[in-house]
């Protein structure tokens, strides 16, 4: 399984939390993890093993959308700022309509994230 994650600035902190209550889920389940650039590299330092892609404003939801509608990603979590403007929205919309499109489960906050991975 692989699991794409993805934050907004002002949601890495949270990212990285989220991970490390749930490192030990991801490690024994043997979860491939890919992310945007400077999310994956949080989560690296947390303890987790990434693929890292490009910073989303560079095109890293692009690459990350383009795995999923490969059929190389399995759930994506994306913890979204909705408060914060973001250079990269038109991305971040592909992304999330692509995950409708594709039915792939996508989790925009912590208490969605927490249900997707209970059920790993």
């Amino acid at each position: 399984m692989t699991i794409a994650i993805i934050a907004h600035d002002g949601k890495k902190a949270d990212m990285v939390g989220f991970i490390k209550d749930h490192i030990t889920t991801f490690q024994e389940k043997k979860i491939s993890v890919i992310a945007t650039g400077t999310t994956g590299s949080h989560v690296e330092r947390a303890g987790l093993d990434v693929e890292l892609m490009l910073s989303g404003p560079y095109g890293g939801d692009a690459q990350i959308a383009s795995r999923l509608v490969e059929g190389h990603v399995d759930m994506v979590i994306f913890f979204r700022d909705p408060l914060g403007k973001h250079p990269h929205e038109v991305d971040v919309n592909m992304l999330m309509r692509l995950c409708d499109v594709h039915n792939i489960p996508l989790a925009t906050n912590i208490a969605a994230a927490t249900r997707f991975v209970q059920t790993l």
